[in-house]
């Protein structure tokens, strides 16, 4: 990787790649980590924390493709698609291997770029991530529903954005727990009425949900992060994507270590930031960057790891 200048400036930066514009925060120096934000939403999610892990690592922090300042063109807005534009958006800022850092839909893409470039990722950490079961709200399978570009077309009307607002404080007030998350719910829906933003979080959603829920699943690859250093990070009172979802992960992924933010709900690098970036910080110190090994990949894929799918042959070497 080739030396270039520290910055500790949270600003926007933009490359183009593929003809699509990207945008990304780029600041500090040392272990690099990848922030990848969920459904919606953008980089600006990890700002509360972005200055802290900067102290002592290099963060990159992107816009996904179809959410904040990035392009929304008409494409490809799968998981797989995601993990590809992280690899090649590393290979534009010639950074070689990163611990991946994903929340809600970027936990998914971050379980993915570890699935499809073993040897880029160094550890995991999963942040109240998708994909461990169909359980969601109920507000997301039914944007996933038909027309629901309809549906989501009255965000942009000058009064939707004072009554949801009502609404999510009368829910406070009776103890629902999404409403903890009301002023991320408000500033998500503030973003929709943006040029493209509707249709690719529309794309973005049908790719992994449906009005039954969650279709897509880490469930079934997860016993390849074997060997891989992995921190899941939950709010026990998540309504988005229930906590139920990291012990199942948890326990799909033997040897993981699971931290909960008491009375946080699907932001929990909100709801204590200090606490986070601590924790962040030192998991990545405590911990040794993994390695690739590609005959023990290609055993466990094989079968012939063990008869177990869960905890068998590391597929990666501390380096």
């Amino acid at each position: 990787m080739a030396k270039r200048p520290v910055s500790r400036s949270t600003r926007l930066r933009h490359r183009t790649i593929h003809g699509h514009r990207r945008a990304f925060r780029l600041l500090g120096e040392g272990p690099p980590l990848l922030l990848l934000h969920g459904i919606g939403d953008s980089s600006a999610c990890w700002l509360p924390v972005l200055a802290d892990l900067a102290r002592d690592h290099t963060v990159i922090a992107p816009d996904l493709l179809g959410h904040g300042g990035s392009a929304k063109p008409r494409a490809d807005y799968t998981v797989a698609a995601y993990a590809n534009g992280m690899r090649d958006l590393l290979d534009v800022l010639d950074i070689d291997r990163v611990t991946a850092i994903g929340h809600s839909l970027g936990g998914g893409v971050a379980a993915q770029f570890a699935y499809q470039f073993p040897d880029r990722c160094e550890r995991l950490v999963l942040v109240a991530t998708g994909g461990v079961g169909r359980e969601v709200t109920p507000l997301l399978r039914l944007a996933a529903a038909p027309l629901p570009e309809a549906l989501l077309a009255p965000a942009g009307w000058p009064l939707v954005l004072p009554v949801v607002q009502g609404a999510l404080a009368l829910a406070a007030a009776l103890g629902c727990d999404l409403a903890r998350d009301r002023a991320h719910v408000v500033r998500l829906l503030a973003g929709l009425p943006q040029a493209g933003a509707r249709s690719a979080f529309v794309r973005t959603l049908r790719s992994a949900v449906d009005w039954r829920g969650q279709f897509v699943t880490m469930l079934d690859r997860s016993y390849l992060t074997a060997g891989l250093p992995r921190l899941l990070v939950w709010g026990d009172r998540d309504a988005v994507v229930p906590v139920e979802h990291a012990h199942r992960a948890a326990a799909a992924m033997p040897g993981a270590r699971l931290e909960l933010f008491p009375g946080a709900g699907h932001f929990p690098h909100h709801h204590d930031p200090a606490r986070f970036a601590a924790l962040v910080r030192e998991f990545v110190a405590t911990t040794e960057p993994a390695r690739h090994d590609q005959e023990a990949w290609r055993a466990r894929l094989a079968g012939r790891g063990s008869r177990n799918p869960g905890e068998q042959v590391p597929l990666a070497t501390p380096a």
